[in-house]
């Protein structure tokens, strides 16, 4: 070989090292120690990995239309022709209630003068490298730095739009808050660099309690997974209980009956964050559709449903706006309260605005 091929092969290994340089870090760490142990005594825990109490089927018998061919059809429509919207977030509180959706899961709530943020992600793209994988459609509406200081960050599950390295390390220093988990999952924070006395990990149906707020991890049909093996941590769904306010965020779940019974015990729920994108025929039994959505937010007896999960990033083959599209129409036969904010948006929930379908010259 020439001394330039040499030259050229030894910057395309530089270069590719350069790119993959997070993906060790940003993989996390299994649980080890007690950690270990509790995940073993967890009943969600089969001996070698978490499940489901419902089964679940990734892709489904009889499935036939191949993924790949979803993803080049769908190819078109899977983003927005127009530029997406962002609000910067208002910071004065307009109720005992309020939320901003920055866009994707990461939602703030504030309830009676406490506040909860839900699954930050900050990144450009929601992948283990910082160059690969799905890129965002838009900013988020705020710097990270900018926002107020909150009482708990929450995480539902460990994939990466959800969890994210970049964002949790940054948290530590801005935020003294603390890190409320599912088992297992703080093993990754540990790796990343959160203080052991900020990390509360909880199975399902266990509660704590955090500047005067009780937030308990309820059931969700979904896996965990950040490398090669799938369910060595706990995903789950969140309860947030206040004085006289209750919310419900579902993180990433399929339908299931369980979500009449955490309406039985935990609700009725003033507002529900509930996922609504990145479904497919081809995963039936982990994201809901639209139509489903709303069935397990009147199972969930809750007021207002804001739907999360879309928009931000591209991690299914249906249209950009079809999930939001869906859910309006479904929410209007079947009587729902919903609100649509803009990424960014502060809602009050006893007042939310009108839906104006502000997504659909874009989409």
């Amino acid at each position: 070989m020439r001394k330039s091929g040499w030259l050229a092969a030894g910057l395309a290994a530089a270069g590719a090292a350069w790119l993959m340089r997070d993906i060790p870090a940003a993989l996390g760490a299994a649980p080890a120690g007690k950690r270990a142990e509790r995940v073993r005594r967890s009943p969600q825990f089969d001996g070698t990995a978490f499940r489901n109490i419902d089964p679940t089927t990734v892709p489904p018998a009889g499935e036939k239309k191949p993924i790949m061919r979803d993803l080049i059809e769908s190819r078109e429509h899977r983003k927005p022709h127009g530029q997406i919207p962002v609000v910067t977030p208002s910071a004065k509180p307009l109720s005992s209630l309020d939320v901003v959706w920055y866009g994707h899961a990461s939602t703030l709530v504030e309830i009676e003068g406490r506040r909860v943020l839900f699954d930050p992600m900050w990144s450009d793209r929601c992948s283990p490298a910082a160059h690969l994988g799905p890129r965002r459609l838009h900013q988020p509406p705020a710097p990270l730095d900018t926002l107020p200081q909150v009482d708990a960050i929450v995480i539902s599950h460990d994939h990466y739009d959800h969890l994210d390295m970049p964002t949790v390390r940054a948290l530590v220093g801005l935020q003294s808050a603390p890190f409320l988990v599912p088992l297992g999952v703080g093993a990754h924070l540990e790796k990343w660099g959160v203080p052991a006395f900020r990390i509360v990990e909880l199975d399902w149906d266990e509660s704590v309690t955090v500047a005067g707020l009780r937030l308990t991890v309820t059931e969700a049909r979904h896996f965990s997974g950040r490398g090669l093996r799938r369910n060595g941590t706990l995903w789950g769904s969140w309860v947030v209980t206040g004085t006289s306010r209750r919310v419900f965020y579902t993180g990433d779940s399929g339908y299931f009956p369980g979500y009449a019974t955490i309406g039985e015990r935990h609700g009725p729920f003033d507002l529900a964050l509930i996922q609504i994108g990145a479904y497919s025929p081809s995963w039936p039994d982990i994201h809901m559709t639209p139509e489903e959505a709303v069935a397990a937010h009147l199972d969930l007896r809750a007021g207002l449903l804001v739907p999360v999960h879309w928009c931000t990033f591209v991690l299914s083959f249906h249209p950009w706006g079809e999930p939001v599209d869906r859910l309006w129409r479904e929410a209007k036969a079947r009587g729902v309260r919903l609100a649509v904010p803009k990424p960014g948006e502060r809602v009050a929930v006893d007042q939310p605005p009108l839906v104006d379908g502000w997504w659909q010259s874009i989409a």
